[in-house]
């Protein structure tokens, strides 16, 4: 622990007290020397002319403390506003600070459950995929690219059967709403992928205040089915109302409110 010695508080002292002192001792002492040259005119002199010559020797010095009072009060107050503008001013970088840490705990909250999410969706996919061009439909893709497709599936390529679909070479590609939803199976499975895809761009959106993540997300391939599905919904099928965040691919655009 550091002393702090005589020299170090004449220092830190304020300048104006240092000359307000040193003048104070020099007018005490010139009063002192001028009583002691008259010392007899002290004494002889009435109470009431005492009281008036004390007041005027003492009111000069009186004044001069007041106005060095009012400078260094002055100063203080500078000195305390600044400190709390230095506190708000941390105080507001350590709430962007705790903010940033959050969005960024909820972005690596995301990031891990849309990987599920997307293995999700490619499965669902794949049982659309399979119910729309598989052994119930004649085969319409022969049963060895079906099953090179869930090979991939299962080899960790989510979107293989997205990207089938999003093919133009995908069989029956003028008849896209019979194969989305010409059966309660294939509606089923279509809306399962709706509606989990909703609410995965909801998720994002919730943990990314300037939209790089929702826009990535719906600008995925796992998007451009999702908007394929409501373009190509029929009309008894209920197209969500709040469609702003679906992407838009060539020859996929969809009205957006």
């Amino acid at each position: 622990m550091k002393v702090i010695t005589l020299r170090d508080r004449i220092a830190m002292m304020d300048w104006r007290i240092a000359l307000g002192g040193v003048l104070t001792v020099v007018w005490i002492v010139g009063g002192i020397l001028y009583l002691n040259r008259q010392p007899d005119s002290l004494f002889a002199m009435h109470i009431d002319e005492l009281g008036g010559f004390l007041e005027g020797a003492f009111v000069p010095l009186a004044f001069m403390w007041l106005v060095i009072g009012l400078f260094v009060q002055q100063k203080e107050l500078t000195s305390n506003t600044e400190i709390m503008r230095q506190s708000m001013l941390q105080g507001q970088q350590q709430a962007e600070a705790v903010a940033a840490l959050e969005v960024n705990a909820r972005q690596e909250a995301f990031f891990k459950i849309s990987q599920n999410v997307q293995k999700q969706l490619g499965m669902v996919t794949g049982m659309q995929f399979i119910s729309a061009f598989g052994d119930t439909e004649g085969n319409v893709v022969p049963d060895e690219r079906t099953r090179e497709l869930v090979q991939a599936l299962s080899l960790g390529d989510d979107t293989v059967f997205v990207r089938e679909f999003l093919s133009n070479s995908v069989p029956m590609i003028d008849q896209r709403t019979l194969v989305f939803y010409g059966t309660e199976i294939r509606r089923r499975h279509s809306m399962n992928y709706r509606e989990t895809f909703e609410r995965l761009v909801k998720l994002a959106a919730e943990c990314d205040p300037d939209g790089l993540i929702s826009g990535t997300v719906t600008n995925t391939a796992f998007g451009l089915l999702y908007n394929l599905l409501l373009r190509h919904a029929p009309a008894e099928v209920t197209i969500p109302a709040d469609t702003s965040l679906v992407a838009v691919g060539p020859d996929l655009t969809v009205n957006v409110r």
